[in-house]
């Protein structure tokens, strides 16, 4: 099965695929290393790749966890962030990941290995920042927010 890249991957712009963790924490935190994360893919060098899933899934996290003042700079991140929208991976893709990631994440790694994504930025420690998911010799870099800017340094 041929990967379907996104057209800005190829273009120069590396893609990062953000997990619902790093949109959460960047809610909550302007100026922590998720949002800076963010801000780093509105550059001329990356672009963030999301999901509806994914969008879905952060929204009601900011909704039961915080208020407001969150919820609203989800939404402005989102409008300025601009990102490119990834297709619901296939059922293939998703069983594959999910015996590496456990089902309920399996969507996120296969969103970031279907579309070609570079790097996917995630906070979750117990599902896809894992040894085996780290050791297991992907396309994609899994990565905490943090890590990335460091990795990225030199580029930026």
């Amino acid at each position: 099965m041929a990967l379907r890249r996104i057209p800005s991957a190829s273009s120069g712009r590396r893609l990062v695929l953000l997990d619902a963790s790093v949109l959460v924490a960047a809610s909550h935190s302007a100026s922590g290393g998720s949002a800076l994360a963010i801000e780093v893919c509105q550059g001329s060098k990356f672009r963030a790749a999301i999901t509806v899933r994914i969008i879905l899934e952060a929204r009601v996290n900011i909704a039961e966890k915080f208020g407001e003042p969150e919820l609203l700079r989800f939404y402005q991140q989102l409008a300025t962030l601009e990102p490119a929208m990834v297709a619901h991976p296939p059922l293939e893709r998703m069983a594959e990941c999910g015996r590496l990631v456990g089902e309920k994440d399996a969507h996120v790694l296969a969103a970031a290995l279907e579309c070609g994504a570079d790097y996917l930025l995630t906070l979750d420690r117990r599902h896809l920042l894992t040894p085996s998911v780290l050791s297991a010799g992907l396309s994609v870099k899994v990565l905490m927010p943090g890590d990335f800017l460091k990795q990225i340094a030199t580029i930026v």
